[in-house]
């Protein structure tokens, strides 16, 4: 008896595991073979969209007709988390400032908003300084990664590799050499693709994620393959159990 049952789970066991097969593992940049050599990365300077939200922050070294550069900053006072403070650029492309009013900041990088700020407050501050910052950063990472989901950027820098990374990797079963790149623009959505195999990967515009750019991971032929044998895998226990049943029943009937 113990040995027909021993017989029966090995058989089970046989047919659950005969189909499983290992995968191959992935690799990054697998034909850049000189570890010694230097590659230039041209890092792109983000453009402020709408929907962004700015912190902008105005010092000055001096005061005119008592007026502060307190009266500039009044949205980075008060309480709230800082997402919930800031400037919101509208479905227009402007934000609207203290003391001055609307200001175009679409399509402008930091540095040039600062810039027009700066010449505004020039006029009542003396020496005036401003920074602006991007608070909600983001890029979102979808299909075959290990954690899909919207990740924030404090640092509003980023690489499609640390992207990856954030995300827990690649799974087994993503392209891993046909990364899909959506960007948003003005009025359209961008659409490109990054080989993460490559060793020009380094060259590609989308190495370096914009704000609100999605990554989507697709699926390769081992996943379509591997529902395929699952579905084949749990037909065949089904058959093999019903027949190791209709073996025991008449065994044991007699």
């Amino acid at each position: 008896m113990k040995i027909l049952f021993f017989f029966v789970f090995s058989i089970l066991a046989f047919t659950l595991f005969s189909s499983c097969k290992s995968q191959k593992a992935f690799g990054y940049v697998e034909d850049f073979t000189d570890t010694s050599g230097k590659v230039q990365v041209k890092y792109p300077e983000p453009l402020i969209q709408k929907s962004d939200v700015l912190s902008i922050v105005v010092y000055s070294d001096a005061l005119d007709q008592g007026v502060t550069d307190a009266m500039y900053n009044l949205a980075n006072s008060g309480s709230g988390t800082e997402s919930t403070k800031g400037f919101l650029v509208d479905l227009d492309g402007y934000i609207q400032y203290p003391r001055i009013g609307k200001i175009k900041a679409e399509g402008l990088t930091k540095a040039q908003l600062s810039e027009e700020i700066r010449k505004k407050v020039m006029g009542t501050l003396q020496n005036p300084t401003v920074l602006v910052r991007l608070l909600n950063f983001k890029v979102t990472m979808l299909g075959e990664v290990a954690r899909a989901g919207p990740i924030t950027i404090p640092s509003e820098k980023i690489t499609i590799l640390e992207a990856i990374g954030l995300a827990g990797d690649v799974t087994i079963y993503g392209k891993k050499n046909d990364i899909v790149i959506l960007r948003p623009t003005d009025s359209t959505v961008e659409h490109g693709t990054i080989d993460l195999s490559s060793k020009k990967l380094f060259e590609s515009p989308y190495y370096f994620l914009h704000q609100n750019d999605v990554v989507l991971v697709n699926p390769n032929k081992n996943k379509a393959r591997l529902s395929d044998q699952v579905f084949n895998q749990r037909l065949g226990l089904a058959f093999s159990v019903i027949n190791m049943l209709a073996l025991l029943y008449n065994i044991f009937r007699k």
